[in-house]
């Protein structure tokens, strides 16, 4: 069993009181998890100060708290830990306590706006058809060793982080990918993490409501990089602008692809159709059954990942060609009277008009393009406008209907969604609450050939409403009523 000690090592102390050579058998920052010789971790977040839960750490066992700020009163058996940042401490403490995971493995992480979660599952799967064991920490869920496990959070709390590259590596995972969010980062959640390579996918409107504005987004996405070891890579998309931005102050190997512009992974789309896409990869053309210049990008930087761990670049262009889309992420299938839906998860200004533009190059125009769409509530509102407007402006009709309303109205939600469409789309617009009831009169609407989007949900199951989670899973829901199984 470690000791308190072994666990402090690399965290920056303020004081101590006690002895910190005292065995712990487990780490916790919630007070209810808390077990018989622990080390409770007080964390200051935005609702709750784990400080006020110290009392109910202590009754439930706990041997050592790690704090910001010393409580009066305790225990004399208690060993106390201050630190500047609790935050930061829990990460590093995290890692020593499970043996530093990310150090014995290859971890990747992945980081942007859009293309995470497609970008990481597509390297997992491509890494495991090269004969690897790989891991993913993702949106979706933690998979490895043939296991999934629930995730409520892109980049989970570090203890979860921590626990399941221990278990990774204790079964021989090789490669780990990894979504990294700037909650995460900005978080520390992912502090005390070695990465073998950082991914910067984009940089578009999204989480101002927690980062207050794009520069503060930008610059947290940016620390990433900037902590990145001189041993690692880092690879980012030279067709954002941003791209140059994150590798100013990194230490790690620069790398770079690009669709648009020079680059060192280079990638042209030759011809686009719902079932799929000829690319052009460092002049070698290849067919994936993903669609639209987003998903080409990233490919790319799959095959930029793939190429800088070693593999063999005739192998890897092989396996891109076998990649089928990730679930939620320009998901399809086709009605019996031929009108095809997409199931996207878009859920930003960008990635919204990315697939209302992939959709809108691949249509003949002969047929319609309708588009259900909503916003998440208690979430980033000034992006609602501008996706109403975007919606409108690409597609013949469009249906604004709930997304995750959680605590918010959402019919107030529309209406700040229809605030942005221009005058002469306003005739284009229906409004239907319930995202059910949307989806049937998206059917309704229908004609063969026409083409439905539904954004903003993807692979999720669920609808927050009120607090509750409602089972929601819009493909099979889709699939219900087009496929007439209902």
């Amino acid at each position: 069993m470690k000791t308190l000690q072994d666990l402090l090592y690399r965290v920056a102390l303020e004081a101590t009181i006690g002895n910190i050579k005292i065995p712990i058998a487990d780490i916790a920052f919630d007070s209810r998890a808390v077990q018989k010789q622990g080390v409770f971790v007080a964390l200051k977040g935005t609702v709750v100060d784990g400080h006020d839960y110290i009392a109910g750490a202590i009754k439930k066992g706990a041997a050592a708290i790690v704090v910001e700020t010393l409580p009066e009163n305790l225990p004399e058996s208690v060993v106390v830990v201050q630190v500047n940042d609790t935050h930061s401490a829990l990460s590093v403490i995290a890692a020593n306590f499970y043996d530093n995971p990310s150090k014995q493995l290859q971890l990747v992480g992945i980081t942007g706006t859009n293309g995470k979660t497609t970008i990481a599952s597509l390297l997992s799967k491509v890494f495991s058809l090269s004969g690897y064991k790989t891991g993913l920490i993702s949106t979706v869920a933690i998979q490895y060793l043939d296991q999934e496990f629930e995730t409520s959070h892109t980049t989970p709390d570090p203890i979860v982080i921590n626990r399941h590259l221990h278990d990774m590596v204790s079964g021989g995972v090789s490669h780990c990918f990894m979504e990294v969010s700037s909650h995460g980062i900005d978080q520390m959640r992912i502090t005390g993490l070695h990465f073998t390579m950082g991914i910067f996918s984009n940089l578009t409107h999204d989480h101002l409501d927690y980062h207050g504005s794009f520069a503060n987004y930008r610059d947290v996405k940016k620390q990433f990089f900037d902590q990145l070891p001189k041993e690692s890579f880092a690879l980012v998309n030279w067709d954002d602008k941003n791209g140059g931005y994150m590798l100013q102050n990194t230490q790690a190997k620069k790398f770079s692809y690009a669709l648009k512009n020079y680059a060192d992974f280079q990638g042209t789309v030759l011809e686009s159709q719902f079932q799929g896409m000829l690319l052009k990869i460092d002049h070698t053309e290849v067919w994936t059954p993903l669609v639209g210049a987003f998903n080409a990008s990233n490919l790319l930087a799959v095959y930029g990942c793939g190429l800088l761990l070693g593999l063999d670049r005739m192998d890897l262009l092989q396996q891109l060609s076998k990649l089928q889309n990730v679930a939620g992420r320009f998901q399809t299938f086709e009605s019996p009277d031929k009108v095809v839906v997409v199931v996207d998860y878009s859920h930003t200004p960008d990635a919204l008009e990315n697939v209302l533009q992939t959709i809108d190059k691949i249509r003949t125009k002969n047929e319609s393009l309708i588009t259900v769409v909503g916003c998440g509530g208690n979430r980033d509102s000034e992006k609602r406008p501008l996706m109403g407007a975007i919606a409108a402006q690409y597609s013949t009709k469009v249906i604004f209907t709930s997304d995750n309303p959680r605590d918010e109205d959402p019919e107030a939600i529309i209406k700040q969604m229809i605030a942005g469409v221009a005058p002469e789309d306003y005739k284009k617009v229906l409004n239907v609450v319930s995202r059910k009831e949307a989806l049937n009169v998206a059917h309704h609407l229908s004609q063969p050939k026409d083409v439905i989007l539904i954004a903003g949900k993807g692979h999720e199951t669920y609808q927050e409403i009120k607090g509750e989670r409602l089972p929601f899973d819009d493909f099979k829901i889709a699939q219900s009523i087009f496929l007439k199984k209902e």
